[in-house]
């Protein structure tokens, strides 16, 4: 009988900016561990043994972002605001080159500006957006997808910045989940795609502002979109342009119907 073996945990890595926990005395207050501890706590709530958590941050050498701990890292989850520009870009490229080759990205909230989000979409990014504290409806519209799993529809936050359309990105791969506001506005909160052998998703709440990452609904989202985007490729190699030769994979044949001698290739 083959013996059946459980998959590793799985390696997470969570992203975060890290400067308004340090400027701002209210979202230190709010969030004492950090933003990127907040969400770390609830992945690892979640997903418990199934996962290993964790945490970087932008001031960190090469911003947490080694070559080593890129390639030893299932998924990434991205949170940045105030400090885009801040990351170098040669980090961005070699993100976007694992990401290529199989790395997981979730990215969250006000990632959507981030370099490393931009270069994988090829759009702007750019959307409407009101900071007045609002009410989000989060409305699951793939009740099937495994990242809408566990998730009440509507999803409800009471407090949160409002994001709306028009959201500058390349259509969607899926849409799970679509967001509305008091002042009517709607918003695709929750979409993914694929990038190469990545696999990439974005989901919206968590303002700084406003506790959201201790919301025990958007917890569930972000640990099953971590889980969602893992792809299991352990050699890490991005799709590459390779010349294939006739016969390389089939043989060919003389006009009496016999193989070629060598030209299959061995």
């Amino acid at each position: 009988m083959p013996v059946h073996r459980e998959p590793a945990p799985l390696s997470v890595l969570v992203w975060g900016e890290n400067r308004h926990e340090q400027s701002e005395p209210s979202v230190a207050q709010r969030y004492p561990n950090g933003m990127h501890g907040a969400i770390r706590q609830g992945i690892e709530e979640n997903l418990g043994e199934r996962a290993v958590v964790t945490t970087v941050t932008l001031d960190d050498p090469e911003h947490g972002l080694t070559e080593e701990r890129l390639a030893a890292t299932d998924v990434l989850v991205w949170w940045g605001h105030a400090a885009h520009g801040e990351v170098a870009d040669e980090i961005v490229e070699r993100v976007h080159r694992h990401v290529l080759a199989g790395l997981g990205l979730v990215v969250l909230h006000s990632g959507h500006f981030s370099k490393i989000f931009q270069k994988l979409m090829g759009t702007s990014c750019s959307l409407r957006w009101r900071g007045e504290t609002d009410r989000e409806l989060v409305w699951t519209v793939d009740p099937t997808h495994p990242i809408a799993q566990g998730v009440p529809h509507p999803l409800i936050i009471e407090q949160q910045e409002m994001y709306g359309e028009f959201f500058d990105i390349p259509a969607p791969d899926e849409l799970i989940f679509i967001s509305s506001f008091s002042g009517g506005e709607v918003f695709r909160s929750g979409c993914t795609w694929r990038r190469g052998h990545g696999r990439i998703f974005f989901f919206s709440p968590g303002d700084q502002e406003y506790p959201v990452y201790f919301h025990d609904d958007v917890r569930r989202v972000i640990a099953n979109g971590v889980e969602w985007a893992r792809t299991d490729r352990p050699d890490r190699t991005p799709p590459r342009l390779s010349r294939v030769y006739s016969g390389e994979f089939f043989p060919r044949f003389d006009v009496d119907g016999n193989a070629i001698k060598g030209s299959v290739a061995p």
